[in-house]
């Protein structure tokens, strides 16, 4: 029976500190419990890619040992975004591939994103895996995988750059945090016909200038003093591994993820009346009429990649998005999370205005947080602790309770929304309102419920 950490297997990826959680031999047995499961679906071959953390290349020749040691080729495309690994996934190997990567983790993570036949593995597909190392069900090929390699972004470019028209040239930002979107966003937009301005876009594990998360407004600095400061016109930020899209105006205004999808939304509507939009949690309580008005249906969906990809699956949505910064297109493109492509996508929309930020700021907008994060204890459960804290909740005057991630509390005029992250030991806090007298009501109702647990510390 072989022994791995348990707790780098989370809800909708696997991740953990390198050397310590995640080591190579975990790597090696989680390519072996991949491959099993592969060859138990018939899949005989699997693209596997990896971002640029330091830990990659080796991560990625002992999970590439666990596939062909059980008989499945593998087709390594080398450094990638994710998006391009689901791109290579899905036009070589029949949608199965993995993705070597820690996201916006710090440099000393990384992890896998995994999907096979198309779909991509979360919640108990993931427990399974596990299930499958501590119990040593593995198989052997009649003969062992072969490697095989390809460079997939000439591919990738070539299908953007075939449908992707922007109404005129647009002189751009582009920060990629050192991230491994750097390697690809230049060339990308360049070859739209944009003009851009690169900004930490060689790609360096070490992440030297700023961390390579978009959703945090403090990452976005530097962009917002290259666009005040050049005649740029809008600027774009990415997260490590280029699935996630931050946005900022020409004045400096941070366009969080629920606003773009608005004009997402409007502009799929417009081709597509009727059809579904999805969205998560986190989303401001604006969205959901927003796409009634354009019509469209709303859905909401708990927070996670894996989670809104089976939500479109399940109700044929064309577009939906997460608060995060994951964009999912299925009009059009393929429906996995793209911040490259997103990118694109709002660059289309907005080329077609001579001011692009006075479309952005013309969108609905409440006062609203960002994501607020609560540590937890060392080896806590960030759901039990929620699920403890739901049973004495009280909050007065609370018009819906949605429990569908977490406690998401709507009022007349605002929400709150406490939740669990499912890649950090931390709950997830975000609340909005029509003044700022609601929201601080709203938080003080929160903070009553977070702090009936001596255990936990209101951050505000």
């Amino acid at each position: 029976m072989a022994t791995i950490a348990r707790d780098i297997f989370k809800a909708y990826d696997i991740r953990g500190i390198v050397g310590k959680t995640l080591t190579n031999e975990a790597a090696y047995l989680i390519g072996k419990a991949i491959a099993a499961r592969a060859a138990a679906q018939g899949i005989k071959k699997i693209a596997l890619g990896r971002d640029g953390r330091l830990s990659g290349p080796e991560l990625m020749e002992n999970i590439s040992r666990g596939f062909t040691e059980s008989g499945i080729d593998v087709l390594n495309v080398g450094m990638v975004a994710t998006p391009m690994l689901y791109f290579a996934a899905i036009q070589e190997c029949g949608g199965s591939g993995v993705m070597i990567t820690g996201s916006h983790n710090p440099p000393d993570y990384n992890g896998f994103k995994m999907m096979l036949g198309g779909d991509t593995l979360a919640g108990e597909a993931i427990q399974e895996l596990l299930a499958a190392i501590e119990n040593d069900r593995f198989v052997s090929g009649a003969a062992a995988g072969s490697v095989s390699g390809k460079d997939i972004f000439p591919q990738y470019l070539e299908t953007i750059v075939g449908h992707i028209k922007l109404k005129r040239p647009m002189k751009i930002v582009a920060d990629a945090g050192n991230g491994v979107a750097g390697a690809f966003a230049g060339t990308l937009y360049r070859a739209l016909g944009c003009e851009v301005t690169e900004l930490f876009c060689d790609v360096d594990g070490n992440f030297p200038n700023h961390h390579p998360d978009p959703a945090k407004p403090k990452n976005l600095q530097d962009v917002i003093n290259e666009l005040k400061n050049s005649d740029a016109e809008i600027g774009l930020a990415f997260d490590g591994d280029g699935d996630r899209l931050g946005l900022v105006t020409k004045e400096g205004n941070i366009i969080y993820p629920d606003r773009q999808l608005m004009l997402f939304a409007q502009d799929v509507l417009s081709r597509n009346p009727g059809a579904k939009v999805i969205f998560d949690v986190k989303s401001t309580r604006l969205l959901a009429p927003w796409i009634r008005e354009h019509g469209g249906e709303p859905v909401m969906e708990k927070t996670g990649h894996s989670f809104i990809k089976s939500s479109m699956k399940k109700n044929g949505a064309l577009v939906a998005g997460e608060m995060s910064g994951h964009t999912f297109f299925k009009e059009r493109w393929f429906g996995f999370d793209d911040g490259l492509y997103a990118g694109c996508r709002m660059l289309e929309i907005l080329s077609a205005s001579d001011n692009p930020s006075a479309v952005l700021n013309a969108l609905p907008q409440s006062i609203s947080t960002p994501e607020i994060n609560i540590d937890l204890p060392e080896g806590s459960n960030g759901h039990q602790v929620i699920e403890e804290l739901a049973k004495t909740a009280k909050f007065d005057g609370a018009a819906e309770i949605i429990t569908i991630d977490g406690l998401r509390v709507e009022f007349a005029d605002g929400f709150g929304l406490m939740r669990a992250s499912n890649t950090t030991p931390v709950l997830v806090l975000r609340f909005e309102a029509d003044s700022e007298e609601a929201i601080g009501r709203i938080q003080n109702q929160f903070k009553a419920v977070i702090e009936s647990n001596p255990a936990l510390h209101w951050p505000l």
